[in-house]
């Protein structure tokens, strides 16, 4: 008998966050958002205690191997266990719980690279928690290319936010904004364009897409009057890549590039720092936006919001971005496998 088809890969994210409250929520809604079946990499005792404070019942079943969760995912949420190592109590992040954390992230790239598993969809991590544990990374982008380089050499990793067919992608991602203008170079545009187009096409299914590509000063730049970074390296990049065929335009005053208008002008906006395009991609799209990233060999997707302790425990989360995510991630592995 032939092996079902692999389901995605769903870390639990911080254990004290409102990943297991999304993941519940999520698998709740199977039915009605005709969810592609995945397997939860975490601890099943917190999604247990989670579930019984939310007043769901969700019967969990912990699982040997990833395939084994297509065939339960209708009746059961599949587990696939990594101990929490703590006592998990929600809202309440605690450094001991991210070597877990950690874990999960790491075996959910084993099963990806091994076949096991279609595509991964992480939830939200507190970086700061991760950090206080001793984390090198500046987040999950940075370590998912890390996992997924071979030898000494990471995979470049490209943030997209996604929307149907809004998407927005930063030059530049977790660093300080003071160090955003030092950081940007001619080569790293340039091979942000490319990542973007290259995936657009095979993730996506966009052929030739069409790429816009913000300024980093106000009115980008005023033909260097207010800042040379559009002249000497910004659009340089642009008609670098415009050599090579990538149908891209710019550098575009950013408080013009996302009325609707514009929008419609183009396939995904490249902007020069992270909240230079997810402040208006958050704004426009917050409940249903998905963290995309570009660049790996596999396809990764995440809600776009963060752990929310606040909202841990208490009913209130919103499944919507994790749906979309899952969602997405299936669509890509589809539209990718259709293509090899």
């Amino acid at each position: 008998m032939s092996r079902a088809e692999p389901p995605l890969a769903l870390t639990l994210g911080d254990p004290a966050g409102i990943g297991p409250d999304i993941a519940l929520l999520a698998w709740t809604a199977r039915t009605a958002e005709t969810l592609p079946p995945f397997v939860l990499i975490g601890d099943e005792a917190v999604l247990a205690n989670r579930a019984e404070a939310l007043g769901l019942s969700v019967p969990i079943v912990t699982v040997d191997e990833a395939h084994q969760a297509t065939a339960l995912f209708a009746d059961a949420l599949p587990v696939l266990p990594v101990p929490a190592g703590v006592k998990v109590t929600a809202g309440r992040p605690d450094k001991a719980a991210m070597a877990a954390v950690k874990r999960s992230i790491e075996l959910c790239v084993s099963l990806v690279q091994q076949g096991a598993a279609r595509a991964i969809v992480t939830n939200p991590v507190s970086k700061a928690t991760l950090y206080d544990a001793g984390f090198a990374f500046p987040g999950h982008t940075e370590y998912l290319a890390a996992l997924a380089g071979t030898g000494n050499r990471a995979s470049h990793p490209v943030m997209m936010l996604a929307s149907g067919a809004f998407r927005v992608v930063p030059v530049t991602i977790h660093i300080p904004l003071k160090d955003v203008a030092g950081s940007l170079t001619e080569d790293l545009i340039l091979t942000t364009i490319e990542i973007t187009e290259k995936d657009l096409g095979r993730f996506f299914g966009v052929e030739q897409p069409r790429l816009a590509v913000s300024g980093l000063n106000p009115h980008a730049g005023e033909d260097g009057n207010l800042g040379r970074e559009e002249t000497d390296i910004i659009a340089p990049a642009i008609a670098a890549a415009r050599n090579t065929g990538i149908d891209v335009s710019g550098p575009y005053p950013a408080d013009t590039l996302f009325h609707a208008r514009a929008r419609e002008t183009y396939d995904a906006a490249i902007c020069m720092y992270h909240d230079q395009a997810l402040v208006p991609f958050k704004t426009l799209a917050f409940e249903e936006g998905v963290n995309v990233t570009l660049g790996l060999p596999f396809v990764r997707t995440s809600p776009d919001h963060g752990t929310a302790f606040a909202l841990a425990g208490s009913g209130k989360a919103n499944p919507r971005s994790l749906i979309e995510a899952l969602r997405l991630a299936d669509a890509m592995s589809r539209t990718a496998e259709a293509k090899a």
